[in-house]
């Protein structure tokens, strides 16, 4: 049963909902003030992005307890650390709220060990740009690039450096600059994206405290932008979801009005220092029992466990292989799905078939 504070319910679309969570009062500490560009407009629940969150947040079946900690992380504007053994659904739960408020599509970020904080905020093609820059220079009647065409200069003028100056007359910088999904995610709006920041714990050591400073004050400045900003105050750069989204930059800086829903998972390869995990709200997911399993077949394949003693034997058979070594949820799909489609139906196929389709991900037998 639903509970009245609830935003989240993790059922379908609820427009009342996503109304009380727009007008909702942010705690005092989490209060932002940024100014939404008026000619910029977000993805909205529609296209092939939507599509794909949607398919994926639909069927995700959260418990109450989930509920209860997704629900708080979203009162308190903070970032929720999901964490869980691979396969319990950590990434489907980001798509899952899109999904249940109509936020429009997720906003993915992965995360590898060679991963830094700029990479989610903004992508700068500083090569590009010099070098677009030579050859505009080469297009010129008279110019020069670099001391091309002196006595004594070499034939093929030397790789752009892009730590140095760009010549005047370069082109914009608008063209090379583009916001990252942490970047996109803190433009801001009268209403929340949502965040997914997958596998944090496979990054570098410093990425979590970096995170801090960007978490607290809910933006950040673009070092490109703050030098340029006397000459050229409000430049108009992509985003992750649309490079040619032109949305306007002021000053170098992006400030949120309303805090992103940002999702962390983690599959608890390492730590994290007590200061980040005080700035997020954090949310264990265990591994579905026969109940939660049984829903999750319905909503995902329409198939009523109930119903079919065949199915029944198939769930019984992936909980007791759970016991000696991890499984995902999604390889008892496709084992039901097989299934359905007729595949493996030979009697003496069972064992090679649970064999094929529920090898362990982990344990001796993975």
């Amino acid at each position: 049963m639903a509970k009245d504070w609830w935003l989240y319910h993790g059922s379908g679309p609820g427009e009342d909902r996503r109304a009380r969570l727009e007008a909702g009062s942010p705690p005092p500490w989490r209060d932002f003030t940024g100014t939404p560009d008026p000619g910029y407009e977000p993805p909205g629940c529609e296209g092939p992005a939507w599509e794909r969150t949607w398919r994926r947040g639909v069927g995700y079946v959260p418990d109450e307890a989930e509920k209860d900690v997704v629900n708080t992380a979203l009162y308190l504007r903070r970032p929720l650390l999901v964490t869980g053994k691979p396969g319990v659904g950590k990434s489907t739960l980001a798509a899952s709220i899109a999904t249940d408020l109509g936020l429009g599509p997720v906003l993915h970020w992965p995360i590898t060990s060679r991963t830094v904080l700029r990479d989610g905020l903004y992508l700068y093609d500083a090569i590009g740009r010099l070098q677009e820059a030579g050859l505009e220079q080469l297009r010129t009647p008279g110019a020069h690039p670099a001391g091309a065409g002196a006595p004594g200069a070499a034939a093929v003028p030397p790789p752009p450096d892009p730590a140095a100056a760009v010549p005047a007359g370069a082109p914009s910088i608008s063209r090379y600059l583009r916001l990252g999904p942490l970047g996109t995610a803190l433009l801001p709006q009268d209403r929340p994206r949502v965040l997914l920041v997958d596998e944090i714990d496979k990054s570098d050591i410093d990425l979590p405290g970096d995170l801090l400073t960007v978490f607290e004050d809910g933006g950040f400045q673009i070092p490109e932008l703050a030098r340029l900003a006397q000459e050229d105050p409000t430049v108009a750069i992509g985003t992750d979801d649309d490079p040619e989204a032109g949305v306007r930059i002021t000053q170098g800086h992006v400030q949120c009005r309303y805090f992103p829903v940002v999702v962390l998972t983690s599959n608890g390869e390492r730590d994290f220092p007590p200061a980040f995990l005080r700035r997020c709200v954090r949310l264990h997911v265990e591994p579905p029992g026969p109940e939660k399993l049984a829903r999750i077949v319905r909503r995902r394949l329409g198939v009523d466990i109930e119903t079919g003693e065949e199915y029944q034997e198939l769930v019984q058979s992936f909980l007791d292989r759970g016991e000696d070594g991890d499984l995902a949820t999604d390889q008892l799909l496709n084992a039901i799905q097989l299934r359905l489609a007729g595949a493996w139906s030979a009697p003496g196929d069972r064992d090679r078939f649970l064999a094929t389709v529920m090898q362990h991900l982990t344990g001796p037998t993975a």
